[in-house]
């Protein structure tokens, strides 16, 4: 198998296992932070027994600090936020409003790596404006405006954290996944003593899972697939999270999204979709022109 398809598959294992988040989330009656601390807590045990034992031949060469501590606050921010509105507002809300962050990534690769967005991005970020007003309509399917907003901060951190992770180069993505983990883990320390949660065989068998599969291994496949596969490429993969999340909220508590969700949720995923097709073509012209 060409590693090129080994990147594909690790991508889409990567978005089928971030996608079952929602759910355990909702289930687990805990802090948001505590959940977030806790599960970030086993994710980075795992990995960096993973980095011990499997000792990689691939040469990578050490990004700016910079960067990797950007890519790591940005993520970190992101998944305590992620969390935090997934507890205030629907899990279909949480998830689609966060995948506006393709285009926060475009204009913050404007700002911070001097990459200007092209006509694509500005009509990609106006149709994403549309969706998110419908979002915002009639209370958005049992939500919250708060939650709502969390989640679109959420998705702004997503985006620092995808023009971080560019900024690194040929750097090891798996360094700053690793780093966001602890981080996590250290900010929800004061929050275990003030919440203390209750453990049960629920709670604790769904925090074990998202620590080592949700996050975990989610993260190791990500930090494989990102090598040989495109930024658009992941994108598109990855949009599978954000169809199967609130699926699987559904099928096990019931959790329906409204009309408005899905509608606006269809027009932000079209939306960043459209725009990274058109994106990698122009990418492709411009090599062709280039090259002849």
């Amino acid at each position: 198998m060409e590693k090129q398809t080994k990147g594909q598959l690790a991508i889409m294992l990567c978005a089928i296992l971030w996608s079952t988040s929602g759910l355990f989330i909702k289930i687990i009656n805990w802090h948001p932070v505590v959940i977030a601390g806790l599960r970030s807590f086993i994710a980075a045990c795992f990995m960096l027994a993973v980095k011990y034992f499997y000792k990689t031949k691939e040469v990578s060469q050490k990004a700016p600090l910079r960067h990797v501590w950007g890519a790591a606050l940005s993520y970190a921010a992101c998944m305590i936020l992620f969390l935090m509105a997934n507890k205030m507002t629907s899990s279909a809300n949480a998830i689609l409003i966060q995948y506006t962050g393709p285009i926060w990534a475009a204009l913050l690769g404007w700002a911070l790596a001097k990459e200007k967005p092209k006509i694509e991005h500005w009509a990609a970020l106006g149709a994403v404006t549309v969706g998110m007003l419908i979002f915002f309509k009639d209370g958005i399917g049992g939500g919250s405006f708060s939650g709502d907003c969390i989640a679109l901060l959420s998705g702004m951190a997503f985006g620092a954290y995808s023009v971080f992770m560019r900024l690194q180069k040929e750097g090891n993505p798996a360094d700053s996944m690793i780093l966001s983990h602890v981080i996590t883990a250290a900010v929800s320390i004061p929050f275990l003593f003030i919440f203390v949660p209750s453990f049960s065989i629920t709670s604790t068998g769904a925090v074990l899972f998202m620590g080592l599969f949700t996050i975990g291994m989610a993260s190791i496949c990500f930090s494989y697939g990102i090598r040989y596969v495109s930024a658009v490429q992941a994108l598109l993969l990855a949009l599978v999270e954000p169809v199967l999340n609130p699926v699987w909220v559904l099928l096990a508590i019931g959790e329906k999204p409204s009309v408005s969700a899905l509608i606006g949720g269809g027009i932000i995923i079209i939306a960043v979709t459209v725009s990274s097709i058109i994106g990698k073509r122009r990418e492709h012209k411009e090599q062709s022109t280039h090259n002849g």
